[in-house]
């Protein structure tokens, strides 16, 4: 149990890490190499947990997975409407378990479980309403010619989607990214920052509850410098998405030929002192 000492946060109780593998074609799984990293707790730095690091060899065979899921597999080929119902279960699970996810990311981020819980998850779950009511109305439009033919333009999905999400609000970053992915019919390599990843893995085991098919959601953590490099200069990712915190593009990404947007933002930190 954690609370303030003038009781102005919520009290919330330590959750037991169930999730601290990585997310491969609706399993987890160890990395390749065995390797595992620190999770910090950023209270008091104790060590709460050591999380699998995926390497090259694990974020080839997540996008291999995700290729197969999007040649292969149900996803893109699903009617709209039926990815907005699954779309909406995985939403309405995410509210389920809205305190437990709360308390993973407050203790991961060290940020305010009561602001978590009230505002980040629930919004997590808004944004999967969202997008899911955008999965039926992706559409084209029919063309006036000059001459006697028709002309129409029809939109698809892409590919494979690789996703690096930083992190200070990655609940809200990871509904940012997933969800628009899954509605457009895309499959995606997900990699988590190393300094929060417990709050995303819990989220691809709810996908999972969700009856999101195999495949479609692979969440891989590690560091930028190896993981988030591996992905980004992948010839099988079709589309990279960043988050950076100032103007900047990936050499890797545009190297290897592929469609990449940066989203930019600020920086925010909160942080809360004990009145002594």
């Amino acid at each position: 149990m954690v609370q303030s000492k003038d009781n102005s946060e919520v009290n919330f109780t330590i959750p037991k890490i169930k999730f601290t593998k990585l997310f491969i074609n609706g399993e987890f799984m160890d990395s390749v190499s065995g390797n595992t990293f620190e999770m910090i707790d950023p209270r008091n730095e104790d060590i709460i947990a050591r999380i699998a690091e995926g390497n090259k060899d694990d974020v080839d065979l997540a996008v291999k997975t995700a290729c197969e899921a999007f040649d292969n597999g149900p996803w893109p080929r699903l009617a709209p409407k039926e990815r907005r119902k699954i779309m909406l279960k995985f939403a309405d699970l995410v509210l389920e378990h809205v305190e437990k996810i709360a308390a993973l990311d407050a203790m991961d981020a060290g940020k305010l479980f009561s602001a978590v819980k009230t505002l980040e998850v629930p919004n997590v779950a808004e944004v999967l309403c969202y997008y899911a009511g955008a999965a039926d109305k992706i559409h084209g439009t029919t063309l006036k010619m000059s001459s006697e033919i028709q002309g129409y333009t029809l939109f698809k999905p892409i590919g494979v989607v690789g996703h690096i999400i930083p992190w200070n609000f990655l609940s809200l970053l990871f509904a940012y990214n997933v969800s628009p992915t899954l509605a457009a019919g895309c499959t995606m390599v997900v990699k988590l920052a190393e300094q929060t990843p417990l709050s995303a893995l819990y989220y691809a085991y709810l996908a999972k509850q969700a009856a999101i098919p195999d495949g479609v959601i692979n969440v891989v953590a590690g560091f930028g410098h190896t993981t988030g490099a591996e992905l980004s200069s992948h010839m099988d990712v079709d589309k990279m998405f960043y988050w950076v915190n100032r103007s900047r593009t990936s050499n890797n990404a545009s190297c290897s030929y592929k469609q990449f947007e940066i989203r930019i933002t600020r920086t925010r930190r909160q942080v809360a002192f004990y009145s002594i």
